[in-house]
């Protein structure tokens, strides 16, 4: 098999090489970025297309709900990676499809008691009710994962594994996803309020179904908990929210176990300042000392299920 190409307004897909990699080889790993639309340029590119009538506060939920830092966080740990093993190669597919819209990293004809039961938002959110738009994110939303897919089977396929990587808030904002939410979010921000919530993991391995069972390879896990241990960060076992079938990342795994790790990288550990409502800017110092961590786990378990 080989990779998928870039499309416009779609995906990014872009491949970084070790010094003595061979070209005709497939990598060794797959970064996937199902919400790695994370400059206010791509919800801007995407809202222009779209027919129907949206608040324009809607940008606000935009920057709370990307994945902020994730794209800088992949170019790193590829970088490391290489730079450690020149003769290994990283595929990185970056979704250039705001999830404000749809969501690149589900299954949108699920329930919306499936999405409640995983813990996430909905494939598609209310506020988009136009058909004609319907039509085009839906067929958008085909495309990349038709992509990620083919880019994660060439890779797992050929020996590798993959990591979908994400970012998520500093805390857990419990509010309704409808036709306030951008109301709602101003409101669970405010300075006496935000604190109330509960803060997430610095780091959390997102590979536990809900009857608990773990995909995450047991010896990744200790190395990640050993890496980011040593710069004084926890690295949970799914204790955010489970790896549900209502998301691409569940079928990617059941697809090719042992292969597959979902992460989550808290944001304020990658932007400099952490700030919900406007584009971030990324911190290059912290996207590192996130990074090192994480290519050394991964190192280690290419070389053990090769």
């Amino acid at each position: 098999m080989s990779l998928p190409p870039s499309i416009d307004g779609v995906c990014a897909v872009h491949v970084v090489r070790g010094a003595a990699s061979d070209p005709a080889k497939l990598p060794d790993l797959v970064i996937e970025l199902p919400h790695g639309a994370t400059r206010t340029n791509d919800y801007n590119r995407l809202r222009a297309r779209l027919k129907g009538t949206y608040d324009d506060a809607l940008v606000d939920f935009f920057h709370v709900n990307t994945d902020v830092g994730s794209p800088e966080l992949a170019h790193a740990v590829a970088a490391a990676l290489v730079a450690e093993h020149p003769a290994s190669a990283v595929c990185v597919v970056q979704s250039r499809i705001p999830r404000t819209f749809i969501d690149c990293n589900r299954l949108i004809d699920a329930s919306p008691e499936a999405f409640r039961e995983g813990k996430v938002t909905p494939g598609v959110p209310p506020w988009v009710r136009d058909e004609e738009d319907l039509v085009l994110l839906r067929e958008q939303h085909a495309v990349y994962v038709g992509a990620a897919r083919i880019a994660i089977d060439a890779v797992c396929g050929a020996g590798g594994v993959a990591l979908m990587l994400h970012t998520y808030a500093p805390r857990s904002v419990d509010v309704e996803v409808g036709d306030q939410i951008v109301a709602s979010l101003h409101a669970a921000y405010r300075p006496d309020t935000v604190d109330t919530w509960p803060l997430r993991p610095p780091v959390d391995a997102i590979g536990r179904s809900l009857e608990g069972v773990s995909m995450v390879d047991e010896g990744l896990l200790t190395d990640l908990c050993g890496g980011y241990g040593a710069i004084g960060l926890e690295v949970a076992d799914g204790r955010t929210y489970p790896l549900h079938p209502s998301t691409w990342g569940f079928h990617h795994g059941a697809r090719w176990p042992g292969r597959t790790l979902c992460v989550e990288i808290r944001r304020d550990l990658l932007a400099d300042p952490w700030d919900p409502f406007v584009e971030m800017v990324i911190s290059k110092d912290k996207t590192s000392r996130m990074a090192g961590p994480l290519a050394v786990a991964l190192g280690r378990w290419m070389g053990r299920v090769r």
